[in-house]
């Protein structure tokens, strides 16, 4: 296998080499020039979601785990109910977070083929009026599902709720424009959509949501309270930040901005779908969603009937060629998942389409 291998996974991902280049530098966490990297990463990430003015990033340290479960914990109160809308894994990761918190959380469940349907969510919100935070994944990277999301949080500022979006697969290619959708925390990480390394999460959040969660979390580091004063009061992080993880990301925002923003980035991420979906259906490969839930993120594949392919062989033999997939993640088919997200462009879903073809008749010529 190549030493680089192209990563069709939702992260970490293929990076630019620009964006590696900026690890390769020190930085001293208390140092003035890192203090102003800090300031820009924060302000570049809230011109994304053109939350300037209503929000304010926070950073933390981790995987975009970490972040979810910060926001959980520092802003649903121990008398606050949560309400998690489930249509994949990481819905149900966010109950198992609220649940392990201490937080009284619900579920509202759809398949893994359908979208979240706002109706539902405004009936199980008037008919429950103890529920007081409603939290949504934009793109279920389970399947590569896209929610509604500006129907769903109409419907959730219309009952007088406020709304976490883990928007982890979502943020800097899909659509989120928070002057004009009501969403009172976003969440999302480094190293899917903005084309960084892994390490770092963040959160737009109201400054009022904050405010009124001083003392909440139960947790010292993972206080996005506490981390939002110290960035607000000195500009520097509470606890060792990840350096390098910083550089990389700023990098990586300054060519999303070059690229043309997030919506160049949807363009050229829609064109690899729609290549990926084109070559893999015309080798025998149907995708698991309609079309019209489909987010351009990652696909999911059905594993042919009737002919003799398993996962592992298959993974294996792309991997001796360079590129990387993912298992499927589903609970009721099995399933494989390629995604369409990193510095690529259609050329490596080609090459990748080629290789694909090339380890199909491989196996069954075995």
């Amino acid at each position: 296998m190549s030493t680089t291998p192209i990563l069709l996974t939702p992260g970490p991902l293929t990076t630019a080499e620009a964006t590696r280049r900026a690890m390769m530098r020190d930085w001293g966490s208390r140092d003035p020039a890192f203090i102003a990297l800090t300031a820009e990463l924060r302000q570049r990430i809230l011109t994304v979601a053109n939350g300037e003015g209503t929000h304010a990033a926070v950073p933390l340290q981790g995987s975009g785990t970490f972040i979810v479960e910060a926001a959980i914990a520092t802003l649903v109160g121990p008398a606050d109910r949560l309400l998690v809308l489930v249509n994949g894994a990481y819905g149900e990761r966010m109950v198992a977070i609220a649940r392990r918190m201490g937080r009284a959380v619900e579920a509202l469940r759809w398949p893994e083929d359908r979208a979240v349907e706002p109706g539902a969510v405004a009936e199980a919100l008037r008919a429950d009026p103890s529920i007081t935070h409603v939290a949504l994944v934009h793109c279920e990277t389970t399947t590569g599902i896209l929610n509604p999301l500006p129907a769903i949080a109409a419907a959730v500022a219309g009952e007088g709720r406020a709304l976490l979006l883990d928007a982890m697969s979502s943020f800097g290619a899909l659509e989120i424009d928070l002057s004009a959708t009501p969403v009172t925390a976003v969440l999302a990480s480094s190293n899917k959509c903005l084309e960084g390394v892994p390490g770092i999460g963040f959160a737009l959040v109201r400054p009022e949501a904050l405010e009124r969660a001083a003392g909440a979390s139960p947790s010292l580091s993972f206080d996005l309270h506490a981390q939002w004063k110290g960035f607000e009061s000195d500009g520097q992080w509470r606890f060792t930040p990840p350096v390098q993880v910083v550089a990389a990301l700023v990098e990586a925002l300054r060519l999303l901005e070059a690229e043309g923003g997030p919506a160049a980035r949807r363009r050229r991420y829609a064109d690899n779908l729609a290549t990926l979906l084109a070559g893999m259906r015309r080798l025998g490969f149907e995708p698991f969603l309609e079309e019209a839930v489909q987010a351009p993120i990652i696909a999911t594949f059905r594993m042919p009937e009737g002919r003799p392919l398993a996962f592992r062989p298959f993974y294996d033999a792309l991997a001796e060629r360079g590129f990387l997939i993912y298992p499927g993640k589903l609970t009721r088919a099995e399933t494989f998942r390629i995604g369409c997200i990193g510095a690529l462009d259609r050329r490596d879903f080609e090459r990748l389409l080629l290789a694909v073809a090339e380890v199909m008749a491989a196996l069954e010529a075995a």
